[in-house]
């Protein structure tokens, strides 16, 4: 399906891991700096600042956490200087993996993502390589047993969705960006409790991967989210879930 993204899934299952490591607040409140200072301190005209200060939230960051960096972004405080920048590189297997990074320093942080790659059978690429492969996407995840894939194909459709479908054992509603919100919208009113929503980069085709190559490919993602600059690592491989349970 357009959105199928394994990572995303492997993702979500390990955040209670990278909040105690003491990741998942730094990376937020680099997202919360630059989507005010590029978009501006008023979340209601600003969809990215209020898409990151609801995932904060989600993550029971304190308010004033959030208020300190959004005024940083907007000029309001004194602090780093934050510039977004994007590499694009092959995983093993060959597979296509798209990383957005925060940095106040981008030589360094182009030297240490060239230097996963290389440390976990991966290599950097051009500008362009890769990204033509994914696309901006709104992406909403929900627990199998908490609905039916009828009911929510019913809602999200009608309310604007690209698609639905099975992933594993979730279901994911896919949208574009303009309709993300009146889709999201249109599941509360419905009270579907979501796990996930997000605007993310999906996918246009998957490279399916197995054996060591799955297990260097697993090893490369998780090296590139735990690095300080790297806000978030994209990829279009497909593992099964056989052999991430016997990977664990």
């Amino acid at each position: 399906m357009a959105g199928h993204s394994k990572w995303a899934n492997i993702k979500h299952r390990k955040a209670s891991v990278d909040a105690k490591r003491g990741k998942v607040f730094t990376k937020l409140i680099r997202e919360l700096t630059v989507a005010a200072k590029e978009g501006g301190p008023d979340a209601d005209s600003n969809p990215r600042l209020r898409a990151a200060i609801q995932t904060a939230k989600g993550q029971n960051m304190p308010n004033d956490t959030i208020d300190r960096a959004v005024k940083r972004g907007s000029g309001d405080m004194d602090g780093v200087v934050y510039q977004e920048v994007f590499y694009e590189g092959y995983g093993p297997g060959g597979s296509a993996v798209y990383v957005k990074a925060l940095t106040d320093n981008k030589n360094r942080t182009v030297a240490a993502v060239r230097s996963l790659f290389n440390k976990n059978g991966g290599n950097l690429g051009e500008t362009g390589c890769v990204s033509w492969i994914f696309e901006m996407k709104g992406r909403i995840t929900f627990k199998g047993e908490s609905v039916t894939e009828d009911q929510l194909f019913e809602i999200a459709i009608d309310a604007g969705a690209e698609d639905v479908a099975a992933e594993d054992n979730d279901f994911v509603v896919i949208t574009s960006t303009e309709e993300f919100e009146n889709v999201k919208t249109a599941l509360n009113d419905a009270a579907l409790k979501y796990e996930e929503a997000e605007i993310t980069m999906v996918p246009q085709s998957n490279i399916k991967i197995d054996g060591k190559e799955a297990e260097r490919m697993i090893r490369l993602m998780e090296a590139l989210e735990d690095s300080d600059d790297v806000q978030n690592v994209y990829a279009n491989f497909d593992i099964s879930e056989e052999l991430l349970e016997a990977m664990g």
